[in-house]
């Protein structure tokens, strides 16, 4: 077996090299696209659909109030800060926006976090999806 010569792996090194470079500048390129979309999708679709849920919970009995802290939206309730849905952009991996719930049980918290639709674009987001997730998590916090 021969020795790899060492201008064969500096060849392959700068290889390793630009091709991380590109994987980075278009991860980079992807998740702004996904901040732009995030943005616009929280004021124009996820904002009106949790404040008229709000709204619809309260006259039910159960007092909720809408939290916009920075790069989320989120209810909580006027009971409990600590429980709460709440929506957030994950960047980790593949761009997705996250439903977040928080609700105390006693001396322990239960967090649950899942994609608010799995597969889904942040662009492609909808009322529907947002709605959706409310009403499926909404059910421990008015069952108590």
């Amino acid at each position: 077996m021969t020795p790899i010569e060492i201008p064969e792996i500096r060849r392959r090194l700068r290889q390793a090299i630009e091709q991380a470079r590109q994987t980075a500048a278009a991860r980079r390129e992807q998740t702004a696209a996904a901040e732009r979309d995030y943005a616009r999708f929280l004021s124009d679709v996820a904002e009106p659909v949790f404040r008229v849920f709000a709204a619809a919970i309260k006259a039910e009995g159960y007092p909720f109030l809408i939290a916009t802290p920075s790069g989320g939206l989120r209810l909580e309730s006027e009971r409990s800060r600590e429980d709460a849905i709440e929506l957030a952009l994950e960047t980790a991996e593949t761009p997705v926006v996250v439903g977040r719930v928080n609700r105390g049980r006693g001396r322990r918290m239960i967090a649950i976090e899942r994609p608010l639709r799995e597969g889904a674009a942040v662009a492609d987001l909808t009322e529907e999806d947002v709605l959706r997730f409310l009403v499926a998590e909404i059910a421990p916090f008015v069952t108590r």
